[in-house]
């Protein structure tokens, strides 16, 4: 498997207590979303049935080809399980946390251990599915490991954080999401790597999401009204013709996303009525992007009023 990056303390922790057989039965994998918890839950699990069974290449193989009888991952399923491309549903459904009972309640298939991976656990629907986990919490079977990816822990029952022991995890550096993005889009160029850096927030799952959509030509554009605040409408009428496109859809959404976060940039190097002026944009861009695709507002003249939100940084400059 890929090497994992990031949150070496949280691993260590994980690695420490799978090394001295200490595994607690349920842990709480939570952080921000594209930290690599759910890349971190599969590692876990791997590594723990091929330990478990000390066959770690048929390991390996089996849950690749998602055949190991003593491995589960929960998630959201498609909303029309005949079409497996159509849109997921909005919660992990009860029938699906009652469906691991026949298995509980039998023995592990290659060793003396079984996991569950429920991501993310935030998606339980509430209550049933909550509940149902709970009861297997409360009475684990033997030789069973709860990971539980979770991105809102504070929205989960308190019953169900107290029976988990908690790896926290944080959001990646610069340094090490650029890492994640060289293995993961190679041919991007380094003007695209660093956009997608700053975009990322320390959530390489976040830059991914944008990768493949000249988000540096975005980022140019949207520097240059925040320095020159466009006063001929140039630069907006260009963002509003590329992205008013049905085929701009992608990239109109990642500009939606983008634009409140840049401002917030900005405005982090302002002070006093720059900053309250640049802080009126930003909730002003927010809100927009926000209902932009609920309402099925014109692209073209979201992007355009998007960008004159951000042009009223360039009086501060």
């Amino acid at each position: 498997m890929t090497s994992l990056v990031g949150n070496g303390m949280a691993r260590a922790a994980f690695d420490a207590a799978l090394a001295h057989g200490a595994l607690h039965h349920a842990w709480l994998i939570a952080g921000p979303e594209g930290v690599g918890k759910a890349r971190f839950a599969l590692d876990a699990a791997t590594r723990m049935l091929a330990q478990a069974s000390g066959a770690a290449e048929r390991t390996q193989a089996m849950i690749a080809a998602g055949s190991h009888p003593d491995l589960r991952v929960l998630t959201r399923k498609p909303k029309d399980e005949n079409k497996p491309d159509s849109d997921l549903a909005r919660s992990i459904k009860i029938d699906q946390v009652r469906a691991l009972q026949p298995l509980l309640a039998t023995k592990p298939s290659m060793s003396e251990r079984r996991v569950i991976v429920i991501d993310a656990v935030d998606d339980l629907e509430r209550p049933g599915a909550s509940n149902a986990l709970l009861k297997n919490l409360e009475e684990p079977p033997a030789g069973t490991i709860f990971l539980l990816v979770s991105h809102a822990p504070g929205r989960l029952l308190p019953t169900i954080r107290s029976r988990c022991r908690l790896l926290r995890f944080d959001p990646l550096s610069d340094e090490e999401v650029r890492e994640v993005l060289a293995g993961q889009v190679p041919d991007a160029t380094p003007a695209e790597i660093a956009a997608l850096v700053r975009a990322a927030g320390g959530s390489p799952g976040r830059a991914l999401r944008f990768a493949g959509l000249q988000l540096a030509v975005l980022e140019d554009d949207l520097a240059a009204i925040a320095r020159d605040g466009d006063p001929s409408n140039r630069r907006r009428v260009k963002l509003a013709k590329a992205l008013g496109t049905k085929a701009a859809q992608p990239r109109y959404e990642a500009f939606l996303e983008r634009v409140p976060a840049f401002i917030a940039e900005q405005a982090g190097r302002l002070t006093g009525p720059a900053l309250r002026d640049a802080l009126e944009a930003y909730d002003a861009a927010r809100g927009l992007a926000a209902v932009s695709l609920a309402q099925s507002l014109d692209a073209g003249t979201t992007a355009f009023e998007l960008g004159g939100l951000v042009a009223r940084l360039a009086k501060r400059s």
